[in-house]
């Protein structure tokens, strides 16, 4: 195979630095060079994004993705797709999110095109609380030559959700981040008891920021918090601030660029991670671990894994649990620096070229079965 192999996938979203889905794969198709992908997305299109794809389309189809009008809207969309099959003659497909609608597209259009679907976790929360969503996402899965997960346990929840129909398809790859530009804090801890936190994601139920709201609340020492993302529940949370009294103790700050968050990382003392749910992997937990923080994260399957066992574990869910574990990061700033320190070695395991290669292995594994 002289050429490189040409790859069509995308995101049903604009085409910018607007989640951590989006970060994600811009670094991951940088880190695949040997192969030619073409990115579908939407308008409006953020013009530095372009240099990680050697070609990127923008979909023309209204994007309706819920009520009366969504068979609809998949037809057409389907439509759009088939054109762009056509036109661009991939020779694989790389689905983002399974079981949504531009996979479901690609599902029903790929022909002899071998799929490789890539689960980001909101595609099975999505199954998971929809029977339209689970038979979607199984339609997906059974077009599919390779399922790739970045952990073991998002493996299982989709292997439970297909009825283990799909088990030989599964391939987990783990995540990562370009840890070259990432730079460790070159200050010691702090003496003092009171620390300064930082949260990052986004604002909505599943990641539960108001655990660490309420925990602040609950705390011995006047640690202080700067919570930055967006999301649905932003001005719920700012209220319950204020109706705590803690609005001199947290900060909220919007969506940061990765360049400028993690500009910011090392000035802070600890990271606090809050999801109560489903983490497809925590990205941000590693992006902390590189810049030298110590973690209080919840208890979730599999996140102490990704972890390396480098951070300091609470119930999930609970403010009083995490309130506690603040304490005692604050009391011990020797624990802070030892945690500190085993995260930075754990983060080293997931750089991004790591990723990428795993990732363009098996995509040539998949293409050269089809040639042959």
């Amino acid at each position: 195979m002289t050429a490189k192999p040409r790859i069509l996938t995308g995101i049903n979203r604009a085409a910018g630095p607007s989640s951590g889905s989006l970060i994600l794969i811009h670094d991951l198709y940088g880190a695949m060079p040997e192969l030619h992908t073409t990115f579908l997305g939407r308008a409006p299109v953020d013009p530095p994004w372009t240099t990680a794809f050697d070609h990127m389309i923008t979909l023309a189809t209204p994007k309706r993705p819920h009520g009366p009008d969504f068979d609809r809207y998949l037809d057409e969309l389907t439509q759009e797709v088939r054109a762009l099959i056509e036109h661009t003659r991939p020779d694989a497909i790389h689905a983002q999110y399974v079981g949504l609608a531009l996979s479901l597209a690609f599902a029903r259009t790929a022909g002899n095109i071998p799929i490789i679907s890539i689960a980001h976790g909101p595609d099975v929360m999505a199954a998971e609380r929809s029977p339209r969503e689970r038979e979607t996402l199984e339609e997906v899965a059974a077009a599919s030559t390779a399922i790739v997960t970045p952990t073991t346990t998002l493996a299982e929840r989709i292997d439970r959700l297909t009825r283990g129909r799909f088990t030989d398809r599964l391939a987990v790859i783990p995540w990562g981040i370009p840890l070259h530009k990432a730079q460790a804090r070159d200050q010691p801890p702090a003496v003092t008891e009171v620390l300064s936190l930082v949260h990052a994601g986004r604002l909505d139920e599943n990641k539960s920021t108001i655990t660490a709201i309420e925990a602040l609340a609950l705390t011995h020492h006047q640690h202080r918090l700067t919570v930055i993302g967006h999301g649905t529940l932003r001005e719920a949370l700012r209220h319950r601030a204020t109706e705590l009294g803690l609005g001199n103790r947290i900060r909220f700050e919007p969506f940061l660029p990765r360049t400028e968050l993690w500009r910011r990382l090392p000035n802070f003392d600890a990271f606090v991670f809050t999801t109560s749910g489903l983490e497809a992997f925590g990205l941000v937990l590693i992006e902390a671990q590189a810049h030298g923080l110590p973690v209080a994260y919840s208890d979730l399957p599999g996140v102490t894994a990704i972890l390396g066992g480098a951070g300091l574990p609470y119930t999930s869910g609970d403010p009083r649990s995490l309130a506690q574990v603040l304490d005692e990061m604050g009391c011990d700033r020797h624990q802070r620096k030892a945690v500190a320190e085993k995260g930075a070695n754990n983060a080293r395991r997931y750089d991004i070229a790591n990723t990428g290669r795993h990732l363009r292995d098996l995509t040539l594994h998949v293409v050269r079965g089809r040639m042959s």
